[in-house]
């Protein structure tokens, strides 16, 4: 069986690529990391917005592992500019997964980039990779997985969040997969 630890950012000050996390946050990422610690982790990879890195630093630090950054784990893109109807956007998406606000990207689109990088850590010689992403990029995961994780799924979602994925198939990425949240928000 292959696995991996998906794990959502801590608390942030904003949106954008560059947002820190706040100083709860901070705190966030220590906690998670002392939690995170009793894990067999020997790999950490993290989106390249910097609330995610931020978030896996202080496990890289206890674990002496470093962080990889795949931009393919950034937030979806919803749209080049702010849109009002930004949450209706998100909920259509779990119904239409072709659905795209002008610029932005589908489901699908997000789907194909984030897999293409959670399998490459299924199929490595990692025991249990861990991955820092964003709460839409792994809603969808969670929902490709399983549709009943649908909007509901990503409203319940906390900063952050941590969800182990297991594909009981030869770690192609093809196998009966699964999922079950380790965090207690």
């Amino acid at each position: 069986m292959a696995s991996l630890i998906l794990v959502r950012h801590c608390e942030a000050v904003g949106q954008e690529p560059d947002a820190p996390l706040t100083d709860a946050g901070q705190r966030q990422a220590r906690e998670l990391a002392a939690f995170l610690s009793a894990l067999p982790v020997d790999a950490i990879v993290a989106s390249a917005y910097r609330r995610a890195e931020q978030t896996a630093e202080p496990l890289a630090d206890l674990l002496h592992l470093s962080v990889e950054i795949d931009p393919r784990l950034n937030e979806r893109i919803l749209s080049p500019c702010p849109i009002d109807n930004w949450r209706q956007v998100v909920h259509d998406s779990f119904t239409d997964p072709e659905l795209s606000a002008p610029g932005g990207e589908s489901a699908n689109e997000v789907l194909t980039r984030a897999w293409s990088a959670l399998n490459e850590r299924l199929r490595g010689p990692r025991e249990l990779p861990l991955v820092v992403t964003h709460g839409n990029l792994l809603a969808l995961v969670l929902h490709s997985i399983d549709p009943g994780f649908g909007y509901a799924g990503w409203e319940n979602l906390s900063n952050p969040d941590v969800y182990r994925v297991d594909d009981d198939g030869d770690g192609d990425g093809d196998g009966m997969m699964t999922y079950r949240r380790l965090w207690d928000p």
